[in-house]
């Protein structure tokens, strides 16, 4: 296959232009996709599991997404805030069809650091109060209040941070931070973490926010059970409990929300990622009681692309693939099928020490030592490159001080072909490098 002559002087403009956010930007350069593939400008194909920013979660270039983007440049992209279309209201009466009826109000945003932005100022505005409490290695965004609250994140170098942001121990039950293990734990890290949030605060404890399952911290699922617990002592400390479904709202956990398979109904909720599945929109969804209190204390949020008609048209789009295809019910099958096939290779290759997660939103950890579970740093880096090297895009967990850990987020609308050649390409991988 002939190399694209375009290509080495792309790479130098990207070198010499984009501001670099995490990392060098680099070989391949994506000229398409559709689906769960995705085309370089070489021509060669790669397997994406992890849809793109774990966002594409019905593929990449889904016809619907592209005819509604066709409709909506016909008709209207963009209106000042305070005026709505026709898409704005359908959008936000389809999220409240799909949600309980403790949860009807909807904000539509542009990004998941937008609603969680909402989402803390909704907590505040109504409690009167502005401590937030968050897990240890969770992840909110980048935008302030968001990173207040975003323990996983490097946190250095910025200045100060939002008052109020607190954090209890994660609930990584395959590395207990006390040492323990679950059920017999009985929730001991969430009891020690409101302990110690007890005597650290001033009075003024706001909300509660955490992710189903903490996707950028390594696909770390806490034990059932563990959010009705945390809920009720929310509840006694008059604490709002907010759930962050980026990355596990609308089906990708084999469920339509997590909280559905958690067995709580969150106070207020925070979509983004796959509302949009790969454009921006983000979604804050609260009570009626808490709207209302917050629009009489004259709570105010605007911003640039809140109620964007061309978004909306996607999140519609999107709503009715979900219905249409019953991706949720794919998710949770082809999730299992994936993870069955991991398991097997478990068993096989020795550095797997850990496959969890729920549907297509899956982790693996790779380990040294099945005794000891020393991180597998370098093998995970090494094996990430010859997976991309072989056709198949791995996205490695790069925050909370894991890099051991693969975040396995294929989109629903993958085959089963797709998913069995992704585990080949693995295997393979695996088998090449020696592991």
């Amino acid at each position: 296959m002939p190399e694209d002559p375009r290509k080495a002087e792309l790479l130098e403009h990207a070198q010499a232009h984009l501001f670099r956010s995490a990392r060098d930007y680099g070989e391949p350069i994506i000229a398409r996709g559709r689906g769960a593939t995705l085309v370089d400008t070489d021509g060669k194909e790669y397997l994406d599991f992890g849809s793109g920013q774990m966002a594409a979660s019905i593929g990449h270039n889904h016809p619907a997404i592209t005819e509604a983007l066709q409709r909506s440049s016909e008709r209207i992209l963009h209106l000042n805030t305070h005026l709505v279309s026709e898409e704005v209201i359908e959008l936000a009466r389809s999220l409240a069809d799909l949600l309980p009826p403790q949860l009807q109000k909807v904000m539509l945003l542009s990004t998941g650091g937008e609603s969680t932005e909402v989402a803390l100022k909704v907590a505040k505005m109504f409690t009167g109060r502005f401590e937030v409490v968050g897990l240890l290695q969770g992840y909110h965004g980048h935008t302030g209040g968001a990173l207040s609250v975003t323990f996983s994140n490097a946190r250095g170098g910025y200045g100060p941070w939002v008052p109020g942001g607190m954090a209890i121990p994660t609930p990584y039950c395959y590395r207990c931070p006390l040492s323990m293990t679950f059920p017999s734990c009985d929730y001991a890290c969430a009891k020690l973490g409101f302990d110690m949030i007890d005597a650290q605060s001033t009075g003024s404890l706001a909300a509660f926010i955490a992710e189903p399952i903490l996707s950028a911290a390594g696909i770390i699922e806490p034990p059932p059970g563990y959010f009705p617990f945390v809920k009720r002592m929310c509840e006694e400390r008059g604490m709002l409990f907010i759930m962050d479904e980026a990355q596990t709202g609308l089906g990708r956990v084999g469920a339509t929300f997590a909280f559905e398979q958690d067995g709580v109904v969150p106070d207020v909720l925070a979509l983004s990622k796959t509302l949009g599945a790969g454009l921006p929109l983000a979604a804050m969804v609260t009570s009626e009681e808490i709207e209302q209190d917050c629009h009489d204390k004259g709570m105010s949020f605007i911003s640039s692309h809140q109620n964007d008609p061309f978004a909306a048209a996607i999140g519609l789009a999107v709503i009715e693939v979900l219905v249409k295809e019953g991706l949720a019910d794919q998710a949770r099958a082809k999730g299992q099928h994936l993870k069955d096939a991991y398991l097997r290779m478990k068993e096989d290759h020795p550095i797997i020490g850990d496959v969890r997660g729920r549907g297509l939103l899956l982790g693996m950890e790779l380990i040294r030592d099945p005794e000891t579970r020393e991180p597998a740093v370098d093998e995970t880096r090494r094996l990430t490159k010859r997976c991309l090297e072989n056709g198949l895009i791995l996205q490695q967990a790069s925050y909370a001080n894991i890099a051991n850990v693969w975040r396995i987020a294929p989109p629903m609308t993958a085959t089963y072909e797709e998913l069995d050649r992704g585990v080949e390409i693995l295997d393979k991988s695996m088998t090449e490098l020696g592991l």
